[in-house]
């Protein structure tokens, strides 16, 4: 009667989907079908945390994922929230429950020939647009900037004379990230490049060729291009230069906590 009257008012109450709702049920049915195989009975209202560890276990062995047992998870806290707000019950038997966590993918990066391969073997074409191009994936590659960092990127942001950019990152954040002499030279050459083919611009250090900023769409597009020269690899975004950029850098020895302050990281 409780389970029934909770999905009613899923139903009416929340208007809830129809699959929603039998979905919610099929949780809480699951639950049930556990503890009157376990312990013989089952009453919603004396359920305790105990149990609901156990019926965690028992999913997990028999393989469902993380992902779907949060989720039936997500229904039972429903469910008893409903009832402690109906005065049916004093105690949320879920209080203490912590879900199974999320397995992270591990994050897609090239190897250091792929890097090589891509900056030195590639063709990005001739003029003006071959040489933006390029000095993006090497900047990518060299900075670890992101996406929105680098196309928010002005002149004034970069200083020639002390080898430092200045970018603006997550929740106005701003940060210095130091380049090296190979980058400063690939920097200085789209400079005056851009400076003959783009006479009138904006403020922003990356344009296109009517001299306004570049926008996220041309950015990943390009990227996703060149990439798809070198790789196979489904995932082929600047956050995979990104990615590159850390793995390079312990690669070569430096610490997690520098390399968290160059990727802006809390």
């Amino acid at each position: 009667m409780l389970i029934k009257s909770f999905l009613d008012y899923l139903r009416y109450e929340r208007n809830y989907s129809e699959k929603t709702v039998l979905a919610y049920g099929e949780d809480i049915k699951q639950l049930q079908e556990f503890a009157q195989e376990e312990y013989g009975k089952f009453d919603p209202l004396e359920v305790e945390g105990e149990l609901i560890r156990e019926w965690i276990v028992s999913l997990m062995d028999r393989g469902y994922t993380s992902t779907s047992v949060n989720r039936k998870l997500s229904s039972l806290r429903s469910f008893y929230k409903y009832l402690l707000r109906q005065g049916e019950v004093t105690v949320d038997p879920l209080r203490k429950i912590t879900g199974p966590k999320n397995k992270k993918p591990l994050p897609v990066f090239l190897k250091e020939n792929e890097m090589d391969k891509l900056l030195d073997d590639t063709d990005f074409g001739e003029g003006f647009k071959g040489c933006r191009d390029r000095l993006i994936i090497e900047m990518f590659y060299a900075t670890g900037m992101r996406l929105s960092e680098l196309i928010g990127l002005d002149d004034k942001d970069v200083d020639f004379s002390a080898s430092l950019v200045k970018v603006t990152g997550k929740r106005n954040k701003q940060r210095l990230i130091p380049f090296d002499e190979e980058l400063g030279r690939s920097m200085r050459e789209y400079v005056n490049v851009r400076n003959e083919a783009v006479p009138v611009r904006s403020d922003a250090f990356f344009v296109r060729k009517n001299g306004k900023r570049l926008y996220r769409s041309i950015v990943a597009c390009l990227v996703k291009r060149n990439l798809s020269k070198v790789v196979t690899v489904k995932k082929r975004s600047p956050h995979v230069l990104r990615h590159t950029f850390a793995t390079a850098m312990l690669n070569n020895g430096a610490d997690l906590g520098s390399i968290k302050e160059l990727l802006g990281h809390e």
